[in-house]
Formats: C-alpha cells, structure tokens, sequence
C-alpha cells in the first residue's frame, strides 16, 4: 500500500485530536500538550515473552484461538510494523523501559552473552538509567511490576538491590527477577549456555595452572610473587570453578524464584502455580489502585520455554504445547482485561499489548515445535539480521480516545511506548531518548525518499556524536555467577522456601 493510503487510514484519528502523542508516527502532536494533561488515565501494559507476531489470529493466524487479544485489537488501533530494539529478552525490554538504544545502557552484549545469565551476576539496567516508571512515580502514579524482569538485581552486594525493579520506578514487584528457563523444571534438560559454561570451564583450568606454575615457580625460587597475588588468583579459580559447579545442579534453586517487593517468597518457584499467582496478584493491584491514576507493566511469563501449562489447557490447541500455552496466555490477557472492565476503569485505561521480540524458532523438542510462528517474516529471537527476530504485535485501546478498528502500516518500535506513556502522565519527556522526536512525522510532513536519503549521512554523524563509552553489563566480570550476590531465602546455598496463601514466605521443615 502507498505512503499516501496510509496516511489517508491514519489522518482521520489525527483529526479527532487524539491526546496520545508520540504514540506513533502518523498520530504525533496532533493536539496541545494541555489537551493530554487534562486527564492522567490509568496506563496498562502487557508484554508476552517470545511470542510471534504470527501466533495471533488479528495478524493471521487460524489455527490458535486468541479471541481476547483479537477483541483488544478489534476495540483499538492495530500496527503493522511494530518492531522491538533487540531481538532478545534483556537489551529489548532495557530500550523498552529507557526508551533509549540498549547500548546505550551497556545492556548490549560485546562479547558472546547476550542476556543476563545468573540472579547473581553484578550486571544489569544502571542505577543512573531513567525509566518510564519512575517518571510517572515522581508524577503520582502508583507503579507496579508483575511478572518477568531480566534487568539484573544486585551489583556488590546480595541486598543492595541496585538493578532491582523498585530501584527504577516501581512502587510494586511481584515475580521473577531472573527469566523462565527449561532448567525451572526439573523433567528438562539444562539451558545454561552452553558456551558459557565451556569458558567458565577453560578460565578454571587456566588459572588452576597458573597457580601450580606459580607456586612450582616460587618455590624453586624462579620467580617472586607476593601472597596477595596467590590469594587473588585462588579468589578467582574458586570464583569460575562454582560458576561452573553450579551450572549443573543449583540453577533452578538459584534463578528460578519469585519475589514480592524485595523479599524472595518461593525458591525454587513451583512452576505449576506461577501462572494463577500472577492473575491473583494483577487483579489485586488493579483493585487496589482502581481510584488511579496507576501504571501496571504486566510482564507475562508466557509463552517462554518450558512452556508451563496449566492442565485446563493441555492438549487443548492444534500446535502442541506452544499452541496450549499461548491460548493459556490469551485466557489470562482476557481475566486482566475483565478486571479492568469490573472495576469501571476500561474507558479510562490506555491499554497497550506486545511481546519482547519474535518467537523463538529453534525451541524444539525432539521433533516438537516448542517456539512461535513469525508469519512471513525470517527469522526469530536471537537473529537480530531477519525481520522475524524483532518484529512484534503492537496492539494500543482507550475507547472513545483511540478509533476502534484502526490499522497503521507506518514503522514504530516499542521505544515509542516510553514517550507516549510519559506525555499521556502530563510529564516531560527527556532530550535523549531515541528515536529523536525533535522533528516527528505526521501525516502531513513524511519526507519523499530523496530527502530521507539527503539526510542519512548527517544522521548518522549526530548520532556517532551522541555515543559514550559505558560500562559493559554483560562482560564476563559482570556474568559470572558470585556467591555474595545470590538472592536467597534460608541457608545458602541451600536457598528454599515457599509462600503460603497469606503472603508469607515459609521455611521448609527440617
């Protein structure tokens, strides 16, 4: 379709001045900024975890049943062309939350790691990063995480908590710091990186050589070393040695937990519960805040391996255990969308829909297809040069401010998402966010090709000119496993305990 039909499907809600600016690229700054600041809605955001732009039956799918998500979309304005800043689970929601490129932030990987590894390793989002959540906080809202982090938790210390979701905005947390893994359930075979731990492995042989040479050496009175530097040398062995240990046998007592607030409340995590605790704690918050105005990001757990279904959707759907656990994860956007709806708020609730990246194409099991369908893009999570990796659904309501049924064809990216939610909270919006919103387009000012092109070679000089060096959260010093940064209820290293149904978290009997 041309530039020019797309820009007549969009010019109509521009003309309805829609207070969502910098929502997307035809929609932008149609209106005064005091038309936004005159009412703060409730702000709702759901992101699933490895999801295809093509497992959802308003982008094409047939064969899986999404009727709440299709609803969502049918009552609101649909993108076409919504891609994610990565296409992985850490750098993607690091741009997300920031609005800003992940690196930005250091959240971009210069060697092989290109997530978060560990709950315990120091990297993570800096503590100087600005997020949307803490905007709208410092503006009155009441903010709340519940679900997925990934963005890290402690830097020096096992309680400092200074990558932790209520160190960046949020009033709220209840979930996971670290990610689903098959290594959460215990009938799987491990996913540690491979890779990481065949290094971890070779650094623990380097050293422990490097120490016997040493020591041959000092002894034979070749070489002169001071004790400091022995000492430091076994720190370190001992340091990539448990790192490697631990790949084996702890990762899901150590990775796979559930916090509230700061506090871990099950360890490890009984994967068959996870999915009604995060509805009850949802549907609790919004009760909680339905006087609003609130921020809740819900970060879905769904549909990331293992795929952890509950039984009422086992066998339920024509794609195996995906399929099951995606219809599972419409049923639960449906029972957040019914609570909104309940409790009076859904005319006054900017509800946004998405997922982190593209499905996951390589997740097999034997000859199972365990990740998504990507339509007909190429491509999927972890392969950032096919559109399939970062291309994602982009689904925005807010009934009588957004047209229902609307489609936009023109690129956005879930960076947008930060400037939109923070001008809708009547806030400003930083200078360094990207992309640059100095000069937006709109309907009626989208370049021809020539001046886009006449304008590359500047772009790309400016924003050479705007690049620090920051430190790299995903080096090696920063991925390895440390024992003094492990979240733990009970012993360590024998971390366990459970929550019982009035919040408190419960050490096992011994």
């Amino acid at each position: 379709m041309g530039s020019a039909a797309r820009r007549g499907r969009a010019a109509p809600a521009a003309r309805d001045c829609l207070p969502v600016l910098l929502l997307f690229c035809l929609l932008l700054r149609t209106c005064e900024p005091k038309a936004a600041n005159a009412f703060r809605p409730n702000i709702l955001l759901i992101m699933a975890d490895d999801l295809g732009i093509g497992d959802l039956g308003c982008y094409g799918n047939k064969t899986l049943r999404t009727p709440n998500i299709d609803q969502l979309a049918e009552e609101g304005v649909r993108l076409t062309q919504h891609l994610a800043a990565a296409p992985l689970c850490t750098p993607s929601r690091a741009a997300f939350l920031t609005g800003r490129h992940s690196f930005r932030s250091g959240m971009e990987a210069s060697n092989g790691y290109r997530a978060l590894q560990w709950n315990a390793g120091s990297g993570g989002l800096p503590e100087n990063e600005t997020t949307f959540a803490r905007i709208l906080q410092q503006r009155g809202y009441a903010t709340g995480l519940i679900g997925k982090w990934h963005q890290g938790v402690n830097c020096a210390s096992r309680a400092d908590h200074c990558h932790h979701p209520l160190n960046h905005g949020f009033d709220y947390f209840y979930g996971m710091p670290f990610t689903l893994t098959n290594d959460c359930d215990p009938g799987r075979p491990p996913e540690v990186d491979a890779g990481l731990r065949a290094q971890l492995w070779v650094y623990t042989q380097c050293l422990a050589l490097g120490i016997l040479t040493v020591a041959a050496g000092k002894t034979c009175g070749l070489i002169s070393v001071s004790r400091t530097a022995v000492a430091g040398m076994a720190g370190l062995l001992f340091l990539f040695f448990i790192s490697w240990y631990s790949s084996f046998g702890f990762v899901r007592r150590w990775n796979c937990i559930l916090m509230r607030n700061h506090d871990v409340t099950e360890q490890p995590m009984v994967l068959e519960n996870t999915a009604s605790l995060m509805l009850k704690e949802a549907v609790s918050y919004i009760e909680r805040h339905k006087h609003g105005p609130f921020l809740l990001f819900l970060s879905l757990l769904h549909v990331h391996i293992p795929l952890v279904t509950t039984r009422a959707f086992l066998g339920k759907s024509q794609h195996g255990l995906y399929g099951d656990n995606v219809e599972e994860m419409d049923w639960l956007v449906g029972k957040i969308l019914n609570a909104i709806e309940d409790n009076g708020l859904k005319n006054s609730t900017f509800t946004y829909f998405t997922s982190d990246h593209g499905g996951h194409l390589e997740a097999r099991d034997g000859h199972s297809q365990l990740g998504g369908w990507n339509g007909i893009y190429k491509g999927g999570k972890g392969m950032a040069g096919w559109e399939g990796g970062i291309r994602v659904p982009g689904i925005f309501r807010w009934p009588g401010v957004l047209p229902a049924g609307r489609v936009i064809d023109e690129p956005t990216s879930l960076m947008d998402v930060f400037p939109t939610v923070v001008q809708l909270a009547g806030c400003e919006v930083p200078q360094d966010r990207d992309p640059s919103e100095a000069r937006p387009l709109t309907p009626d000012s989208e370049p021809l090709y020539h001046a886009v092109m006449a304008r590359v070679g500047a772009a790309v000089s400016e924003h050479q000119q705007t690049l620090r060096p920051v430190p790299q959260q995903f080096s090696m010093s920063n991925i390895v496993w440390k024992p003094w940064l492990q979240p733990c209820c009970g012993n360590f290293p024998f971390c366990s305990c459970h929550e019982d149904g009035d919040g408190i978290p419960r050490m096992p009997a011994l």
